[in-house]
């Protein structure tokens, strides 16, 4: 048990290591051998400390190997934290209680092997100290190479966030739409320079119109990409709406969505879908996929409702026949969705935002301008916790 118990802890510990090393473990061999050469040097200064403690008799042979095996020991470190498994770090801790009793047996058998002799006191410090020094230095300048190495790197991919953003903003500016039934606003805000949020609203011909929430799961530049594809397919899909029943609509845009997602994604990756076809006629038809809920002010009795329904998300499993129902709504409701980014977000004890604050936000701002509401909501919420996920609001006026 008390194996056990050693063992779950030091792997514990070594999870958490990991993680603070992710960087490192990124960073191509061909860049972190400068690094791991500036903590050989800086490490290598043991030997030398070692030689001054006595009194600097200990023969250069000697000296330059405990700085050598001092070094590569914690070059070891570097490269078992950066590139290796668990197994190998454990081989390299218990490594350590040895390391004093391996460094004494390489000592005396070189000095009996090659019959070295003790170097004379004041020749030995001035050794000492000039290898010591000059250790330092170098392991600076190698550590600074590798600072400015990485720092073109980060400013590299900084440009290409940048880029990423703007695309980004392109692809997800907020949205504002009228029809002569109804007015739409959505809005996302990334937690990152890309999300993978989207809100979109779409005018047909025939004086409809689509809006609809999408969540890719995760966040950040794969997201993103993954955001992007949906957008253009979902676009796409709509092509032929004028054509369809309104309460089919969007399923069938949701069953094609589900078959063209797995082929361009990773394995774990999935979206969330909420739309809306908003009829010229009034009417109102949504279609679910994994979303959170609708929830629906009632203008009239100044009460709010949500609606969901266990839908599977898109791109995940090879389901069909996704469903699309009709919603009744009277001039003055309002229909909002917010996305996870805003729902989950927790304060200090872990308690969510929920489905019953963002309801309270909505009554006590149900007849502001819809930008503005969109506004007090995300403000709710970033004053409730801090923001871990991308956070996107659509809204629709019924008019």
């Amino acid at each position: 048990m008390a194996e056990q118990e050693w063992y779950r802890r030091t792997s514990e510990w070594y999870r958490r290591t990991s993680t603070r090393w992710v960087h490192f473990r990124s960073v191509p061999i061909k860049r972190l051998w400068v690094l791991i050469a500036a903590v050989f040097l800086l490490f290598s200064v043991y030997g030398f400390y070692v030689d001054l403690m006595y009194g600097g008799v200990l023969p250069y042979v000697v000296v330059l190997q405990i700085a050598l095996y001092v070094g590569l020991n914690a070059s070891l470190w570097v490269i078992v934290l950066s590139r290796l498994s668990m197994p190998f770090l454990l081989g390299l801790i218990v490594l350590q209680f040895f390391n004093n009793r391996i460094n004494t047996s390489l000592a005396s058998w070189m000095t009996r092997s090659f019959d070295l002799k003790p170097v004379p006191s004041e020749l030995g410090i001035h050794f000492a100290a000039t290898a010591t020094l000059s250790a330092v230095i170098l392991s600076y300048v190698f550590l600074r190479v590798y600072i400015r190495i990485e720092g073109r790197e980060s400013f590299r991919m900084r440009n290409e966030l940048e880029l990423a953003h703007g695309i980004q903003k392109t692809l997800v500016p907020p949205v504002g739409l009228r029809t002569s039934r109804f007015e739409i606003y959505g809005i996302s805000c990334p937690s990152e320079k890309v999300g993978g949020d989207l809100v979109d609203a779409i005018n047909l011909p025939s004086g409809d119109a689509i809006a609809y929430v999408a969540d890719i799961a995760g966040h950040g530049l794969p997201a993103g990409i993954l955001m992007g594809m949906l957008k253009t397919a979902t676009r796409t899909a709509l092509l032929d709406a004028e054509g369809r029943e309104p309460h089919r609509t969007l399923p069938v845009v949701l069953d094609r969505l589900n078959r063209v997602l797995p082929e361009v994604k990773e394995p774990h990756m999935y979206a969330t879908f909420t739309g809306f076809r908003l009829g010229a006629d009034g009417s109102v038809f949504y279609a679910l996929a994994a979303s959170p809920p609708i929830l629906q002010w009632h203008a009239s009795g100044r009460t709010l409702s949500h609606t969901e329904e266990g839908q599977f998300p898109l791109g995940l499993l090879p389901v069909s026949s996704f469903d699309g129902q009709r919603l009744e709504v009277a001039s003055g409701d309002l229909l909002v969705v917010a996305t996870d980014g805003i729902l989950e977000v927790c304060n200090k004890t872990q308690e969510e935002f929920g489905v019953e604050r963002l309801k309270q936000v909505i009554a006590a701002n149900a007849k502001d301008p819809l930008p503005e509401l969109a506004a007090r909501i995300l403000a709710a919420a970033r004053a409730f916790g801090h923001q871990l996920d991308d956070q996107t609001i659509l809204i629709v006026r019924c008019l």
